[in-house]
């Protein structure tokens, strides 16, 4: 079955009278005829729910949808992409492991690594995505846990070598995890190409419209965990939480990673999206291929104009044969890659802010991945407090702004780019 029918059937099926649409399951428990019933639930002994904190049949639902598009084994819905993030990482690694990270990834995600999980005693190292393979190998240590990229990342828009760093991933016994947000599984499977563990943030062209904040992660079911027992004591242990249940020996390669993810890390931080936001999210996903089709018509075609205005300084699109990327996007997206664009104007913050201020449709926001085209300068929001010198070293100079083009038509996002460039 093609992804795009999987966008509509797949994850539930409905029963002879029974509802169309998913149903949206609006409890926070669920009834049962004995404690002794119950008490299999508490034991991992069968599969059912008690409580909304861990999980919802109707988050179950969707989290399958997004599993069959990955081709993976097994899925949960976060209540946020970082969210998934944490989650994935802390699921293997926890005070005193390693995780070795590309170093260009989106920054919310930077700031959870490098800060909030390095006070939890979780250690990163950060590569250059176009590192050799010597140098990647070079960050691994003995109490490295797992490999961390994004398949293009965000906003820097780099394409992520997915089947090279796999490879050293898998050398070293360990895991990679790769968010996948930006292609979304329309565009690329990871699985395919090596990774093990795939994270997104469906508030971004999974929902698509601005309408619910969420995350997803999917295990491929490929990893072998008990072949690297000593590094992953989590899953090949006994949990004595769980009365001395071994995950990755009960539930198998498919089934344990998402297990120990619910019953361990969902159990104690509830990050759990609502059902009704599941719902919505679905909706979502039912037009991800039309709509991902569009964007990238859409981001390609003003890439290649904004390469020919002369109020323009550089461009940032991985669909470009100009751009640095392009083979690597080729190789793994060969249908197109996302519709975020980032560009540089000429004259730059007095341009870029003058430039901003003469869009009429695209519309200003933090926002990207959304049906409708929204724009960002980060100098004058996201990184206003940085001075043009701390801006040009991390990346993100004065004059770049940051175009996430939506699925209106071609013609109208483009003239409302050129009547500004030409108001400069």
């Amino acid at each position: 079955m093609e992804n795009a029918t999987k966008c509509i059937h797949s994850g539930y099926t409905p029963k002879n009278g029974e509802s169309r649409m998913i149903p949206i399951i609006q409890s926070t428990t669920f009834k049962y005829d004995t404690s002794e019933d119950m008490g299999k639930l508490f034991d991992l002994e069968a599969s059912g729910y008690f409580y909304t904190r861990l999980q919802n049949p109707t988050n179950d639902m969707v989290a399958a949808k997004i599993c069959a598009l990955e081709g993976g084994s097994a899925a949960m819905l976060t209540s946020s992409g970082q969210a998934a993030n944490f989650f994935a990482a802390f699921n293997i690694a926890s005070n005193g492991d390693h995780i070795v990270a590309s170093s260009s990834i989106y920054g919310g995600t930077f700031n959870l690594f490098n800060v909030t999980m390095r006070k939890m005693g979780v250690d990163f190292t950060f590569i250059s995505p176009d590192a050799s393979d010597e140098e990647i190998q070079a960050a691994f240590k003995p109490n490295t846990k797992a490999v961390f990229g994004e398949t293009i990342a965000n906003p820097a828009l780099t394409v992520f070598d997915i089947e090279r760093w796999a490879k050293i991933a898998h050398k070293n016994g360990v895991p990679l995890i790769v968010d996948n947000t930006f292609a979304t599984p329309i565009n690329c499977r990871p699985f395919e190409w090596g990774a093990d563990i795939v994270t997104h943030s469906t508030t971004k062209y999974m929902d698509g419209h601005d309408a619910t904040v969420g995350g997803c992660i999917v295990d491929s079911g490929k990893f072998d965990w008990m072949a690297h027992a000593e590094k992953f004591p989590g899953l090949c242990t006994p949990d004595e939480s769980y009365h001395g249940i071994t995950y990755a020996t009960k539930f198998g390669k498919e089934g344990a990673f998402i297990t120990k993810c619910t019953a361990q890390l969902m159990r104690d931080f509830g990050s759990i999206p609502s059902p009704m936001n599941a719902y919505m999210l679905n909706l979502g996903l039912e037009s991800l291929p039309v709509r991902m089709k569009q964007h990238c018509a859409n981001g390609q075609a003003v890439a290649e104009f904004l390469e020919s205005h002369k109020n323009v300084a550089w461009v940032n699109y991985p669909g470009l044969k100009s751009n640095k990327y392009h083979d690597l996007a080729q190789k793994y997206m060969p249908n197109g890659t996302c519709g975020v664009v980032s560009f540089g104007v000429k004259g730059g913050r007095a341009a870029a802010e003058k430039f901003m201020k003469h869009l009429k449709l695209a519309m200003i926001a933090t926002h990207v991945a959304d049906a409708r085209t929204c724009v960002l300068h980060p100098a004058s929001a996201t990184h206003r407090q940085l001075t043009d010198e701390e801006l040009v070293a991390c990346g993100v100079g004065p004059d770049m702004v940051r175009f996430s083009c939506g699925i209106e038509a071609t013609e109208d996002i483009i003239a409302d780019l050129k009547q500004a460039l030409d108001s400069i």
